[in-house]
């Protein structure tokens, strides 16, 4: 009787743990009041004044790029997708984890399937651009979505929480600096 109670007040120990683990898990995350295109768009203004570097193996231009292609293929379709079962699933639960997390985690260098490669070479300035412009032609965007490679059907709300996501993991990698203020 007594190891019946004992296997009981386990699997409750471990479900309150588990319950009370992802709630400081969820606590600590960002607010949804700056995933939005208006946010990205103050950010990367910032960005188009200062010299630039990576830390990752991508450079800015690359990364700039990366972010501004899946902008738009959000908008006329990605190249190639995961199955149908791994976005009814993994990738439904991946979408859900981050937006309640409100931020995302990913393979920096991993290119979007199907995807032209990205150049290592190019100008970074030129690549920011074309990211500011895609963010604003997604918001402007009335049409039908097309379906995330991975995530599936998202509204546009839900869009845009990712793709915000999706650039703040990548920002992440790139350090600026005034010009007047960097070290000999």
């Amino acid at each position: 009787m007594k190891r019946r109670q004992l296997v009981r007040a386990s699997i409750a120990g471990g479900v309150l743990f588990g319950i009370g683990g992802g709630a400081i898990w969820l606590s600590e995350s960002l607010s949804g009041d700056n995933l939005t295109i208006e946010a990205a768009l103050s950010r990367l203004n910032l960005l188009a004044s200062v010299n630039l570097t990576h830390t990752g193996e991508w450079n800015s231009q690359q990364i700039f790029t990366h972010c501004a292609q899946s902008i738009e293929y959000s908008m006329f379709g990605f190249p190639r997708h995961q199955s149908d079962l791994f976005k009814n699933t993994v990738g439904q639960l991946a979408f859900s984890i981050f937006s309640a997390k409100g931020k995302m985690s990913h393979g920096l260098s991993d290119p979007i399937p199907g995807a032209p490669s990205l150049a290592s070479g190019g100008n970074s300035k030129i690549a920011l651009s074309r990211l500011q412009k895609s963010l604003i032609e997604f918001n402007q965007y009335a049409g039908s979505l097309a379906p995330h490679f991975a995530y599936g059907e998202l509204t546009k709300k839900e869009y845009e929480i990712a793709h915000v996501m999706h650039l703040n993991n990548h920002l992440q990698e790139i350090t600026s600096w005034q010009s007047d203020q960097r070290d000999a």
